[in-house]
């Protein structure tokens, strides 16, 4: 009989790993592409939902503006936000791996915490919705104002899927991970400065338990 591997060394203090939601936990397309359709209805204004989902990371204002005259950005930014439950919630998944990360995380000693750019109420929508065992949730946030967020919580590393998810992690003096789920390949990830691409979050176990390794009792430093 082959003797077993040793232990995966646990960190003396727990450690706080921080993910981005929208496309790195859940695939929110559909969701989000209903909520602008309705918005569409709604207003009379022509919205390409399918384009927008194909560009989710920054704040919705950001889309907004493409459609909307600038005057109109902040109220229909709001709208948005007030249809997203009816209709953003039901559609969306959580993408591959998203539990497992968590539970790893979980089992391992540590913490996790989403920071997100998405409205905090719908944000808790979703991970109430799909269980998602997160320690933290914090929205209303993006890029290097997310990394305000890491830094107040001791996060030793950001999982995002967008270069504004390397900025946040390079903010916080975090490690930058990233998955290849969302908008960005992993050329843009890389040249944003990531210092680990990801397929998808199947693989984030392996990678923990690799970094924990690593890190031992720093990982909670």
């Amino acid at each position: 009989m082959e003797p077993s591997a040793p232990p995966t060394p646990r960190p003396s203090t727990p450690f706080t790993i921080g993910f981005d939601l929208d496309m790195t936990l859940v695939d929110s397309r559909p969701g989000i592409a209903d909520t602008y359709r309705a918005l569409a209805a709604e207003t009379g204004t022509f919205i390409d939902a399918d384009l927008a989902v194909s560009r989710l990371g920054p704040p919705v204002e950001q889309e907004i503006a493409h459609w909307f005259p600038a005057d109109r950005v902040r109220a229909m930014s709001d709208r948005y936000r007030a249809l997203y439950p009816a209709h953003g919630v039901e559609g969306t998944l959580p993408l591959p791996g998203a539990r497992e990360a968590l539970d790893a995380i979980r089992a391992r000693g540590g913490r996790s915490m989403v920071v997100t750019a998405k409205h905090t109420p719908n944000a808790r929508l979703h991970i109430e919705h799909l269980q998602l065992a997160a320690d933290v949730l914090v929205g209303d946030l993006w890029a290097e104002r997310k990394g305000v967020a890491l830094r107040e919580q001791g996060a030793s590393v950001y999982v995002g899927d967008h270069v504004g998810d390397v900025r946040a992690a390079t903010a916080a003096g975090a490690l930058s991970v990233s998955v290849t789920t969302g908008p960005c390949d992993e050329h843009e990830l890389r040249s944003a400065g990531t210092a680990v691409v990801l397929p998808d979050l199947l693989s984030f176990p392996t990678w923990l338990d690799n970094w924990l390794e690593g890190h031992g009792e720093n990982a909670g430093a």
